[in-house]
């Protein structure tokens, strides 16, 4: 089963609960609280981010962290590169040579790299605007097949 982590799932979460409140600042034992995620958790990810640049923090009494960047300008693919590093599904996605033990002999390698891009490309069109957003239709469609002929 092909799964983030649960460190890149909480920052997806955190994430969102800040893009709808924008002009608050958010302390970690706060968003603790308001999400239900360990504390431990919440300030390792916040930690995280701000160092990817994706939040700003803010120190002193009224200090926090807030988002560095407007909802719109976010994508899913960037909060889970932020957290997990590159998106790749097996390791020849890298493209880096001598990464695989199989590199020499196998066939998919094209096909995997061409998988990675599409799934990578739709988290790059999903921001965290629209996840801030209730859904009202699906964000993204992947394959080829027109929704009214998908089983």
């Amino acid at each position: 089963m092909l799964r983030m982590t649960k460190q890149a799932d909480y920052g997806v979460v955190l994430m969102t609960r800040m893009a709808t409140d924008r002009e608050r600042r958010f302390s970690a034992p706060d968003l603790s609280a308001e999400t239900d995620i360990p504390l431990p958790m919440v300030s390792k990810i916040l930690k995280l981010l701000a160092k990817e640049g994706l939040l700003a923090s803010h120190r002193g009494v009224k200090g926090g962290y807030c988002l560095a960047h407007a909802p719109h300008a976010i994508t899913v693919a960037s909060m889970i590169e932020a957290l997990d590093g590159p998106i790749a599904f097996t390791e020849c996605i890298e493209d880096a040579p001598g990464s695989c033990s199989q590199e020499d002999v196998c066939g998919v390698k094209e096909n995997w790299q061409k998988i990675n891009q599409a799934v990578r490309g739709a988290l790059e069109e999903i921001t965290l605007a629209d996840l801030a957003l209730p859904l009202v239709q699906p964000l993204v469609q992947l394959g080829g097949r027109p929704a009214e002929l998908q089983p």
